[in-house]
């Protein structure tokens, strides 16, 4: 009986020691600054640090490998996110299956993107330039991210929907392309709206929609979904776990994140990033992750689009 009840006492006790939060991007970003936020939140309320541990690389593959094989005991938690869902059609040679080994424990917030232009582009509004680019096909240059990031993605997904036909400029990260949208050396980008807003209010890119299902709170520039019915693309973030992680920490997990979700201080601080909080239950964000997986899967096959 003694190993038994120490076990409950231990379960019971969680956390009782420090936790480490995987992110799979460097300081400083969209992705960083979400996991610390929420780790500021769930060590004021758990009494124990929550510290992260940033693990770039391969689009977060890397730092979802080290929580795969970390113990399932509730102390390694991995910031889930839009590139987990794709990357299991992008990479084929992954070393896990994120929906086999990573289990879902709580959403946190989507962010939405913002489809920009350069002022070079005779498009005022997403109607006009859908309209330029059909008349003009493979002459307007989309920059992204890189190839499978967020942003070429949902441009896939916006040629899908809407039939036009641009010409994919990848880049390392959305800085560089950024830096030549304002230059002209690209004239389309789909990037983070928070990190784009800045150059639209200065007028030096011109906004045309936000990927959001709805109009975001941050800006009145419409959405897509206004003139293209069902397009919706955001970055979201959520908290996954080791498959196995025994189920109170789980639930203690979701818990204290919905509670942050609702704290007016912490909800305010994440409408800063431009998020949308997603509470729920694990059963919630798994259906998410389940949803996400299965749209980007259709489009990046049906775009042939393969990683590096």
């Amino acid at each position: 009986m003694l190993p038994v009840a120490s076990s409950v006492a231990s379960a019971e006790a969680y956390p009782s020691r420090p936790v480490r939060w995987v992110v799979g991007y460097t300081p400083g970003g969209g992705n960083d600054i979400i996991a610390r936020l929420m780790a500021q939140w769930l060590q004021a309320r758990l009494g124990q640090p929550f510290v992260i541990e940033n693990r770039p690389g391969a689009a977060s593959n890397i730092a979802t490998e080290v929580v795969v094989k970390a113990p399932a005991d509730g102390y390694t938690l991995l910031l889930a996110n839009f590139a987990n869902a794709s990357n299991a059609t992008l990479y084929k040679n992954l070393k896990f299956d994120f929906a086999r080994d990573i289990a879902s424990v709580a959403g946190i917030v989507r962010v939405p993107n913002l489809i920009m232009v350069n002022p070079s582009i005779p498009a005022a509004t997403l109607p006009e330039f859908i309209a330029y680019a059909k008349a003009n096909p493979r002459k307007i240059t989309m920059a992204s991210a890189g190839i499978g990031s967020t942003g070429h993605l949902a441009a896939e997904l916006l040629k899908m929907m809407t039939g036009i036909d641009l010409v994919h400029v990848p880049y390392r990260g959305n800085g560089p392309a950024l830096t030549d949208l304002l230059g002209g050396q690209v004239r389309a980008l789909i990037a983070s709206l928070p990190s784009s807003l800045e150059y639209v209010k200065a007028g030096k890119v011109r906004g045309l929609a936000v990927t959001s299902a709805t109009r975001a709170d941050m800006t009145d520039l419409p959405a897509v979904a206004e003139f293209v019915p069902g397009y919706e693309v955001s970055s979201w973030y959520g908290i996954g776990v080791p498959r196995g992680t025994p189920a109170n920490v789980v639930e203690t997990l979701n818990r204290e994140g919905n509670a942050g979700l609702a704290d007016p201080a912490t909800k305010a601080r994440l409408a800063q990033e431009g998020g949308i909080a997603m509470p729920g239950t694990p059963a919630d964000f798994a259906k998410i992750v389940a949803e996400e997986t299965e749209k980007w899967a259709k489009v990046i096959h049906a775009a042939n689009i393969k990683a590096d």
